[in-house]
């Protein structure tokens, strides 16, 4: 089975986040980039799957900051090939643009199914999955917790609000939205990855012209802005209550 993981970059949050200059987005020299979360699942859910019926994993990454450390973790938990799309990432680009691109070159390698983390903490245009999948024209199923393949298609299991699960089947091709692989990603130590970065090879193509059409424009960035709107009240259940429902009156609400 040919399987493709795009995955991207994301802020790390446990890092300071700094807003440039124009008031628009966050500082590219002050942040530090890690992997999504969820595209480790991602990761983690093909390889199962490799395991279980036999294929190749392939993933796919833009060319920013730390991405080849990311591409060899991946080698060293299983991925097979590694490929990295340059072009002009220095500004970054939305997940409109990273959509095109990834299914400008995903087509190429004319893939059965691809995995990608459902979401991302920076998903300010919509998440890449089901954008890719429209590119692709292919189905697109997310929050998927568990697959199994079979002949042509796939059974997966979605996760919906209120602890509901629900089983599918989906013909293949599909892009789906990983939000848990059915085992945690597993960890390989740091001696691991650096005797992979010695055999293991990072294929480079040129990204498409990236293209940010249909995505919302920023108009400001800023933090959380501190002011006096609590209002501390005082004294026994019965003044508190009796001075509640004066408030809401002044406040229209009752």
């Amino acid at each position: 089975m040919n399987l493709v993981v795009p995955i991207k970059m994301v802020p790390d949050l446990v890092e300071e986040l700094v807003i440039d200059a124009s008031g628009t987005k966050l500082d590219p020299d002050a942040l530090r980039l890690k992997l999504n979360e969820l595209d480790e699942h991602a990761i983690e859910q093909a390889i199962l799957l490799k395991e279980k019926v036999a294929g190749q994993v392939t993933v796919v990454a833009p060319d920013v900051e730390g991405i080849e450390d990311a591409l060899f973790t991946a080698a060293a938990k299983g991925a097979d090939r590694l490929i990295k799309l340059t072009g002009n990432w220095q500004n970054g680009a939305n997940n409109h643009a990273l959509a095109r691109v990834f299914a400008n070159f995903i087509k190429t390698l004319r893939p059965e199914l691809i995995l990608t983390g459902v979401q991302a903490h920076n998903d300010l245009d919509g998440a890449v999955g089901p954008q890719l999948a429209e590119h692709l024209g292919m189905p697109y199923v997310g929050y998927v917790s568990g697959v199994a393949v079979s002949d042509s298609q796939v059974q997966i299991r979605k996760e919906f609000p209120g602890g509901l699960i629900a089983e599918m089947d989906v013909l293949l091709p599909a892009v789906l939205g990983i939000q848990a692989a059915e085992k945690p990603p597993r960890y390989v130590p740091i001696s691991k990855v650096r005797a992979t970065m010695k055999t293991a090879k990072i294929e480079t193509f040129p990204a498409m012209e990236l293209e940010t059409a249909g995505a919302p424009t920023t108009i400001r960035l800023f933090q959380p802005e501190t002011g006096v709107r609590a209002t501390m009240l005082e004294g026994d259940a019965d003044a508190v209550a009796t001075r509640l429902v004066e408030i809401f009156k002044e406040s229209g609400v009752l």
